[in-house]
């Protein structure tokens, strides 16, 4: 997900979700948008990226914007 980091900026929490399909993979990240105290109150982003069989990045979007400690609360 260095590609990630690269092309946002900002730092990937973690891998949540993860589909193969004929071209690759899609893959769902959390991303720190913002770090906050205390921390249960960062910004977190959930973003879909999908990367082709050589592992690159094709395309990316930002799914969702939440608070850390409220992440669950009111999404889907």
């Amino acid at each position: 997900m260095q590609q990630l980091v690269e092309l946002t900026g900002r730092e990937v929490e973690g891998v949540v979700g993860l589909k193969q399909d004929k071209a690759g993979w899609t893959v769902q990240v959390e991303v720190l948008e913002m770090r906050r105290i205390p921390n249960t109150t960062d910004v977190l982003a959930l973003y879909e990226v999908d990367v082709d069989r050589s592992a690159e990045v094709v395309s990316y979007r930002r799914l969702d914007r939440y608070m850390r400690g409220s992440a669950g609360e009111g999404r889907s």
